[in-house]
């Protein structure tokens, strides 16, 4: 869905997944310097919002969802992963129940699978789910806003910050009282730097959560049954993942970042060495220069030094070997 917002002074689109919104406003590092101070908002009113109504919403989606759920207080935060029969991840969910619905926001464009998941799930529970995201759009204030939430809006609130269910037809007018905007990219440029997962980016087909350091973030070791427990239960108590998620520090003089699957290899075997990864996100950061996320073989040295693409690249350790 096309955002309003767009229409703000010195908006540019966004393009591929975040399309929609915008991916700036004129100036990339004064607006992280602002999420990064705790003043503005960002928009992100393209991504999918999901509603599960009915008494048995929270012991239901305990029985689906990775993490524990069944006694969620009313407020309070958290994350969720569906998973495949095998372990691998198929969603994440970023949720919150107000009393009555559950709330839930993913990827842009992947409600429609996941509520074609639910409803197939519903038998005899007293649930009802729907679709909200032509009406809802969620809206981000950064950690330490201060900014007033409108009455009767529900709010998500983590140590990153508020996820604000908005009434999409409020967008406008909540943007004239609580700028400046920030662009999605300014929000990723935040999010790399803090190792944050996305669905999708840091993600493939056969991603398991121990890979990408959700573990007890999104997924919870002591709950009962869920599909896909049984690769979580074996590599968490008898193995390792495969693969891990770090952190790379990347060559500032280079012009142009590694996209999203650029290979990863070792410096010293150069462009033609073997392939040991992925690069999952990259992104400019205000104080940092250029940095990005990547998925690498769980044995590579965690003091090698890499190359992604033609990028020289320092790693830090995410997920531990």
């Amino acid at each position: 869905m096309k955002s309003p917002l767009l229409s703000l002074p010195g908006a540019v689109p966004a393009e591929g997944r975040d399309e929609g919104v915008a991916a700036h406003y004129g100036d990339l590092f004064r607006e992280q310097r602002t999420l990064a101070d705790g003043t503005g908002f960002v928009d992100l009113s393209h991504r999918g919002v999901v509603a599960v109504s009915g008494d048995d919403r929270l012991s239901w989606l305990h029985l689906l969802l990775t993490q524990h759920v069944s006694e969620l207080p009313a407020g309070q935060a958290t994350d969720a992963l569906i998973l495949s029969a095998n372990g691998h991840i198929e969603h994440a969910l970023y949720l919150v129940d107000d009393g009555e619905t559950v709330w839930v926001h993913v990827e842009p464009g992947t409600q429609a699978e996941l509520l074609a998941y639910l409803e197939s799930m519903k038998f005899f529970y007293r649930v009802e789910v729907a679709d909200r995201t032509e009406d809802i759009a969620v809206v981000h204030l950064p950690a330490g806003s201060i900014a007033e939430v409108p009455e009767g809006v529900v709010v998500r609130e983590t140590s990153h910050g508020r996820d604000l269910f908005l009434p999409r037809a409020d967008l406008e007018s909540f943007a004239s009282s609580h700028g400046p905007a920030a662009g999605v990219l300014a929000y990723e440029a935040l999010r790399v730097e803090a190792h944050r997962p996305r669905l999708g980016f840091e993600t493939d087909h056969r991603t398991i959560p121990h890979e990408i350091g959700v573990i007890g973030s999104a997924v919870h070791l002591q709950k009962g049954c869920y599909r896909g427990q049984e690769t979580v239960a074996r590599v968490h108590n008898l193995g390792k993942p495969p693969r891990r998620l770090v952190f790379l520090h990347l060559d500032g003089s280079e012009v142009h970042l590694p996209g999203h699957g650029t290979p990863v290899r070792l410096a010293a075997d150069g462009e033609e060495g073997r392939q040991l990864g992925f690069v999952t996100s990259s992104a400019r950061h205000h104080e940092l220069g250029p940095i990005a996320l990547a998925l690498v073989k769980r044995n590579v040295p965690v003091d090698a030094d890499l190359v992604a693409g033609t990028t020289a690249a320092a790693q830090e350790v995410v997920v531990e070997p």
